[in-house]
This record gives structure tokens, sequence and C-alpha cells, in this order.
């Protein structure tokens, strides 16, 4: 139309504007555009395979039951009329549910764009990491992360743990103030039993250990309504890029391996969660310049807890079961429980550390803590109840399995008990080294076998050689004579 303007020849007009001079003639001679010329199609191309009828008793399951998904309600149709439909039909129901609910249907739930303050809240949440497939040292490590966010900046911190309990929440809260170095306002979370259900009384409020920790701080608390997830929803939202992100630098790293847990952490922080943050330097500092400074000290991360020691050599925290050594057993002690271990004290000397089991009702039993008495009572293993934990490894297991295949008595349970002892007595790794030897050269494992593959023992060998000393009881007599007793 520009070129008709210029020079009034269809022709050149046409050429210049990249078209057929059919085409171009049907534009000037209608006097429009094409967009102007397409007009709507209001006529069906073929007819509605959903007589009226049929229609009118869906629409009124709609009405009585507006959650009725399309495919449930086309169910319900062929189950009336077998013969008229078939699944050729379904997509059609489904635009015409569509319609109905966009013109007809109930109003839906709006969600107002809130707009955030700086310093003002952070919100803290977890989620399962398991789905990333970390390992430590190639065994697949089961775990969440606990992430805090600044919902102005999007600032945001990440800690490792293994359940959404208060140890958790706590270390993962301190760790991204010291990170920061400033406080804001408010925190908020969910309503999670770490934070507001105190376990027993069954009444939503603030745990009595929650409520120290943000006073420690000089935070407030405040959580979202119960079952109204979407009031967290900055963080709810970072969960899933957070995850995305950690994947996508896995790949670039090029393994998912890592040698400890502290290892993995310390990638996390330094690696997918410090690049997203170097985004966010500007909008961060508008936080810092309002919110106070931490000016409290790092809170202890871990409870204390007294518990006795059952004849078993063993101790109950948390509904789980550890043993510890068996000269403690009859005595008290106290645990210090972290998150992801547990430290046992005896006259307030540190006695062992163990590895906390998560969930309930589990059980950690260190075979040394029991080898020396089991192979004075091996008619007790074939029953005990922690049996599976004095296999640590499967070359003891093959081992066991080996030595009892055929003939799984009393005598046969001491001679794997033996070697279970002489791993206690050396070392377990090449005890492990020497039946895994015997085993793919087809060899019944013997205690004696093993000891001479394992050899000598260090400790026998650093050993010093010292005379007996001569004994002179002239002093003592003396001393009975000083004191009149001759």
């Amino acid at each position: 139309m520009r070129q008709m303007q210029k020079h009034g020849k269809v022709g050149q007009g046409a050429d210049r504007s990249g078209m057929d001079r059919k085409t171009a003639r049907r534009y000037v001679r209608g006097g429009k555009l094409p967009s102007e010329l397409k007009k709507p199609r209001l006529w069906r191309t073929r007819k509605d395979p959903i007589s009226e009828q049929d229609w009118v008793f869906v629409e009124a399951q709609l009405r009585e039951s507006p959650a009725l998904e399309a495919k449930t309600l086309f169910e319900m149709l062929t189950e009336r009329c077998p013969a008229a439909y078939g699944e050729g039909q379904l997509r059609t129901l489904q635009r015409r549910v569509k319609q109905w609910r966009a013109t007809q249907g109930p109003d839906k739930e709006v969600f107002f764009s809130q707009q955030h303050r700086p310093g003002e809240a952070a919100q803290t949440d977890f989620t399962h990491g398991t789905e990333l497939g970390v390992t430590i040292l190639g065994v697949a490590f089961s775990h969440m992360l606990c992430h805090f966010v600044l919902p102005y900046s999007n600032w945001e911190s990440v800690t490792v743990c293994l359940s959404e309990s208060l140890l958790s929440l706590r270390r993962g809260v301190q760790a991204a103030l010291f990170r920061l170095g400033h406080h804001p306002d408010w925190h908020q979370t969910d309503n999670s039993t770490a934070a507001t259900h105190t376990v027993g009384s069954g009444m939503r409020k603030f745990n009595e250990e929650y409520a120290s920790m943000m006073a420690h701080f000089g935070m407030k608390p405040r959580t979202t309504a119960v079952g109204e997830k979407e009031q967290n929803g900055d963080v709810e939202a970072a969960n899933g890029a957070l995850k995305r992100r950690i994947a996508q630098r896995l790949l670039v790293r090029g393994g998912c391996d890592f040698e400890s847990v502290e290892a993995y952490e310390h990638w996390l922080t330094e690696d997918p969660v410090a690049r997203a943050n170097a985004g966010r330097r500007e909008r961060l500092a508008q936080e810092l310049s309002v919110m106070p400074a931490v000016r409290a000290d790092r809170l202890p991360e871990f409870r204390e807890q007294d518990v006795d020691v059952t004849s078993w050599s063993t101790i109950r925290i948390d509904h789980n079961t550890y043993s510890v050594p068996s000269r403690l057993i009859s005595e008290s002690v106290r645990a210090r429980i972290f998150e992801r271990s547990i430290e046992v004290y005896y006259a307030q000397k540190k006695q062992l550390v163990i590895e906390r089991v998560a969930g309930r009702n589990g059980h950690f039993i260190n075979y040394r803590h029991v080898i020396w008495s089991l192979v004075q009572k091996p008619g007790a293993f074939a029953r005990y109840r922690y049996r599976e934990d004095l296999f640590p490894t499967l070359a003891f297991r093959r081992a066991y399995d080996a030595i009892t295949r055929d003939d799984p008595t009393t005598t046969k349970d001491l001679a794997y008990l033996k070697l279970l002892h002489l791993a206690a007595a050396t070392s377990e790794a090449d005890v492990e080294a020497a039946l895994c030897m015997l085993l793919d050269a087809h060899q019944v494992p013997d205690v004696d076998l093993v000891k001479e593959l394992v050899g000598t023992p260090r400790a026998s060998v650093l050993v010093p050689l010292m005379a007996a000393p001569e004994v002179d009881l002239a002093a003592y007599d003396e001393l009975l004579t000083a004191g009149g007793m001759s």
C-alpha cells in the first residue's frame, strides 16, 4: 500500500513488497490490509460428536461436582452410550469442558503478587536432594537441603541435612546469618514440626527452642497458614531453580561423587550457590544497608541427653539403638546429638563418635563393641537381634556363607566370629583383603589361613622386651617396724 501511494503501479509495488502480482492486485481492489481480509470461522467443519442431550448430562455433572475431570466424564458417557463414543471423541469433550469452566464454571482462587521490602524477612524451607544422584565414596546419599532465601534480593544459602529437624533448621539459619553478617526483622517457615509443633501437645505454636533461637538472633518468627504453602512462595519457587542449577553444575563437574558430606556441602556453597548469588549483589547491598548486624554468638548445633547403657552394651536415642564399648555397661553417659552424628561422653570425656541413624527403630551396632563377649557365647549369634550389623562388609557376609554352607551350627558360627575377632584386634581392611583372596581362590576362609595372610600384628612387634625387676622387701620391713607393727 505504501508503494502504491508512491507511484501507483501494482507490478512494481508487488516486486518491492515480495509478493505475487495477483495477490497484490486482490489487496488493491479490496482496499483492505491482509489482516483485515481474514474473517473468523463461525461454522463447524464436522458434526459435533457429543449430542445436545449428552452435553446436558455432562453439564449437570459439572455443576454438581466441578472438580470432575473431562476423562472421568467421558468414561461416564461411554457407559451410558457405549456405541456412540470412542477414544477419538475424548479431545472434543476436553475442549468443551475447558470452555465451560472458563465461561460458566466456579470462580478460581486469585493469588496476589506481593511487594517485598529490603531486609524485612527471610524464608527457610526444606527440599529433598536425593534425586540429584549424589554419592559419598560411591554410596548413594539420601539427604535433604535446608534452603534460606531473602525474597527481596533472592540471596540464598544452603546446608545439607538428613531430616526436617530443629537441629537442621538451627544449623541452616545460623549458617546463613553468619555468612551475611546481618539479620532481617522476620524469619518465616511453613508449619513444619521443626518450628511450630511441640510433639505431644497437638498445638500449632512455636517450639520453645525455636522461639529462643529467634530471640537470640533478634528476629521475630512467623509462619504460613496451615495448608497455604504459596505464602512461602519465594523459597518454594527457588527450591526447583536451586536443584536444576545443582544438576547442571554436577554435569559440568563431571561426576556426582564426593569424598565426604562436608566436601559436598562446601562445593554447594562455593559453586552453584555462589554463582547464583554473584548476580544479586546490587539488591543484596540494599538489604544489608537496612538490616542490623549479627551481634549474637553462634548457638551450639547439638542438644544433650543423658542415657543409660544397657546390659546389651547399647544406648537408645531418638527411637534408634546404638552400641557403645562394653566397659560402659550399667553406666550413665551423656550424648551430644548433632544433625549427622552423636558424641558419647562419660565423666566429661569423649568416648566415641557415632554416625546418626535417620528415621525410627533403626540401629547401628559396631562389632568391635560386642565381639569380645560374643566369641565366648557363640550360641547367641544365631538369633542375635542385630545380627546383620555384624557383617561389616560384603566380604565378611560371603565368608560366613562359605563357612556355614554345609554345616550351619554353633561351631561354624564360632569360626566366623573368630574372623571378626581378628578384624577387631588387627585391621579390618587387611582381614577383608585376605578373605577376598581366599574366596576368589574358592577356599573356605579359616582363621589360621587368614592370620598367615594378614601377618603378625604390628602391635605385638612394638612391645618391648623388659627384664623382670628384683624385689627387695627390706624397705617394707623397716616401714612396719617404724610404725610399731613389728
